[in-house]
């Protein structure tokens, strides 16, 4: 059940508002811009390589074929007797939406972090440093039961109304939380269509449970005109029970012999230690196959896929993903 309010939270199990206000400060230690072109991931009101007639002048050069007439320096070209061009800079508002998972499947970790705290921060972060570049931010919020859409903007209040939003969701999300199809991928890329976005940079925060290969794809669609980052929060359990098991036998975390019970809230599963093994084994197979899939997904715009854990370093393991320095 969540935390009673009044009451002190777990900051391994609930993201905390004032936390998430309080993130605004490690925005320093890193940039969401490593050596990406305009056009691509994380540009926006920053020098691009697109050559246009922004505001900033760059130079004055001979005209070559094919250049924009009007672009022509007339004072230049009537003294020198030869055309000119003058080039300038382009500029670019960024439009950045944050696409946070906040599902039951999020309520989960072996370790350290709940996986839903790890997206809920690394978002409160990105948001901060988005701001920090004077850009806009918006957020798309996965709940159990819907999606919860708010538009960018570029305000530090309607971002901590939005942090204040993330967090209450957050905190909702307990053992017997439960899901729809309202809340899932294809619900999310169906609001995205509808949005009819154009030179946005879309961040997924997730564990992309339920991902289909029909998503997959309509990611791909998303990529002809956006720019799609996916961040995968994983937990060390979900890459192989086995070598898991074994370190908490050899800490004395788990007897050398024992069954193994497993549950959803719902139903539970027990397992024998020889069936752990071939599970373990088909665990690993999905999960790779997950990570590949995103992978390819990401290489259509040539960005990584950034991995995240449980094990309470998620901040910092973003930030060297993103070229910073931890």
């Amino acid at each position: 059940m969540p935390p009673p309010t009044g009451t002190t939270k777990d900051c391994r199990l609930y993201c905390d508002y004032a936390r998430l206000v309080k993130l605004q400060s490690q925005t320093t230690g890193f940039t969401l811009l490593p050596q990406l072109k305009s056009g691509t991931a994380l540009s926006g009101r920053h020098t691009s390589l697109f050559r246009g007639r922004g505001l900033n002048f760059e130079e004055l050069r001979h005209y070559h074929q094919g250049d924009d007439i009007r672009n022509l320096d007339w004072k230049v070209t009537l003294r020198t007797g030869k055309p000119h061009v003058r080039c300038y800079t382009e500029e670019k508002d960024r439009h950045v939406i944050v696409c946070v998972d906040q599902r039951s499947n999020m309520f989960f970790s072996s370790v350290e972090t709940m996986k839903s705290v790890v997206a809920a921060e690394v978002a409160a972060l990105i948001g901060w440093r988005v701001l920090k570049d004077n850009d806009r931010i918006g957020l798309v919020l996965m709940q159990g039961d819907q999606l919860d859409w708010r538009e960018a903007q570029r305000s530090q209040n309607h971002w901590l109304q939005r942090l204040q939003m993330l967090a209450e969701a957050n905190q909702s999300l307990n053992v017997r939380s439960n899901d729809n199809s309202l809340s899932g991928f294809s619900a999310l890329l169906h609001l995205l269509g509808r949005m009819k976005l154009r030179d946005t940079t879309l961040i997924v925060l997730s564990d992309w449970t339920g991902i289909t290969e029909a998503d997959l794809s309509r990611f791909k669609l998303l990529q002809q005109h956006n720019d799609v980052l996916g961040v995968m929060i994983s937990d060390p359990l979900e890459h192989a029970l086995q070598p898991t098991i074994i370190e908490h036998q050899r800490t004395g975390k788990l007897p050398r012999s024992f069954n193994w019970t497993v549950g959803n809230g719902n139903k539970q599963l027990h397992l024998s230690q020889a069936q752990l093994v071939s599970a373990s084994e088909g665990l690993s197979v999905s999960q790779q196959l997950k990570k590949d899939q995103l992978v390819n997904l990401m290489a259509a715009k040539q960005l990584p896929l950034i991995e995240l854990d449980t094990r309470g370093e998620h901040l910092s393991q973003f930030i060297r993903a993103t070229g910073g320095i931890a």
